[in-house]
């Protein structure tokens, strides 16, 4: 079943609304570059020890070429389950989510499943695509749950985004958030500007990635 906003337990969204660190999770690997499940749960728990108020696992710091290898399902189950032993207290847990539409609403569907709140949308593999085509897919992988809108640096293969689209972006029901990355005052306005414009402001909350 697909999942909305209004499906996040309450103490967890209050966290994310509020405002707190979501650290990208790295990734753990023994000397054949295999995943370590040892030191990858020493990981997740010395983000929780160090006060972290959510994960954001799957993402770029977690290596993209996990999805390659199958490991993409394993690895986010083992920091949920990680934080499930571990923290003893609400943590927001966010999915990185990427490709065409159809891997994006595959690794949603499996984030979702897992219990992961949101997904953190990456547009990158959409590099040249129309605005209407960007709102499509975004609004197709919202449909399965609810999603962190990401703008990424274009230096680093982000896309270069309008303030016309990050308020249509803004206005789609189930965005829950955006994180800003684009390492440029100018683009960072546009997002905001974009929320302003959608009347989001209550219901989107803004995180920078700005480092």
């Amino acid at each position: 079943m697909n999942r909305s906003i209004a499906d996040i337990p309450a103490e967890t969204l209050a966290i994310l609304r509020r405002g707190t660190v979501i650290p990208a999770h790295l990734l753990a690997l023994d000397a054949e570059r295999r995943l370590d499940e040892r030191r990858q749960r020493a990981l997740t728990r010395y983000y929780i020890d160090a006060g972290a108020g959510g994960l954001a696992v799957g993402v770029h710091s977690t290596q993209f070429a996990i999805r390659e290898r199958g490991l993409y399902e394993p690895v986010l189950r083992l920091a949920r389950d990680t934080v499930a032993d571990w923290a003893g207290r609400a943590m927001v847990l966010i999915a990185g989510l990427s490709g065409p539409t159809a891997q994006a609403r595959r690794e949603a569907e499996i984030a979702r499943e897992l219990g992961y709140h949101a997904g953190l949308l990456s547009l990158a593999a959409l590099k040249g695509a129309g605005e209407d085509e960007l709102i499509a897919h975004c609004l197709a992988v919202s449909r399965v749950m609810p999603l962190v809108g990401f703008y990424l640096q274009p230096a680093v293969g982000g896309v270069e985004l309008s303030a016309r689209f990050w308020a249509r972006f803004a206005a789609i029901e189930n965005v829950v958030a955006i994180k800003i990355a684009p390492f440029s005052r100018y683009r960072t306005l546009d997002v905001i500007r974009g929320v302003v414009a959608a009347r989001a402001e209550d219901r989107v909350t803004l995180y920078t990635g700005n480092d």
